[in-house]
């Protein structure tokens, strides 16, 4: 019995650090996309390609299970993480073509941690990510679609769908079930 008690009180533990982590990660990524909500918010502006466009355009690489534009070295990125049987791809879409840029594998780290995470929302989706991100648009007149991600949440696949209009932004969640 008292085996038991301490064994559920380790796992307990356990769960209860994991979750701490990826708390403590999710604000310390909230944290980096607010510093950089400005300077993303002002590139967007050169950017011809909708975030919808570069995820059908990311297709050809694999399905889609997560996309957002972010600045890299101080430059404007279409970034989309493809899977394909059960590889990872960052797929980079060119934002004023349309075109893939380039593909490269996801085979370690922070990423591929991420791609998992999202692959596994979207095996639960029956919505892609590209109808969240449309339908979000719809919904709010007059702000682009930033980023979409899928996680899961009351064990349900929903799309955080980051938005911006000028200098407003906002988050909304879209079922993917």
């Amino acid at each position: 019995m008292r085996h038991g008690l301490i064994s559920s009180m380790l796992m307990f533990l356990a769960a209860t650090a994991t979750a701490q982590d990826r708390e403590a990660h999710e604000k310390s990524e909230e944290g980096e996309a607010a510093k950089a909500t400005p300077a993303l918010a002002t590139a967007l502006k050169e950017a011809k390609v909708s975030l919808a466009s570069g995820l059908k355009a990311a297709e050809q690489e694999g399905r889609p299970i997560s996309g957002k534009f972010e600045l890299e070295d101080g430059k404007l990125q279409l970034s989309v993480y493809t899977m394909k049987g059960d590889k990872f791809s960052e797929v980079i879409v060119d934002h004023k073509s349309g075109k893939v840029a380039k593909a490269e594998p996801i085979t370690q780290g922070d990423d591929l941690t991420h791609a998992k995470a999202q692959s596994e929302a979207m095996a639960q989706a029956k919505r892609s990510l590209d109808a969240a991100a449309t339908a979000a648009v719809k919904e709010n007149n007059g702000y682009r679609v930033v980023s979409v991600t899928p996680t899961m949440k009351d064990g349900h696949p929903v799309a955080d769908v980051t938005l911006v209009k000028g200098t407003d932004w906002k988050t909304v969640a879209e079922k993917l079930d």
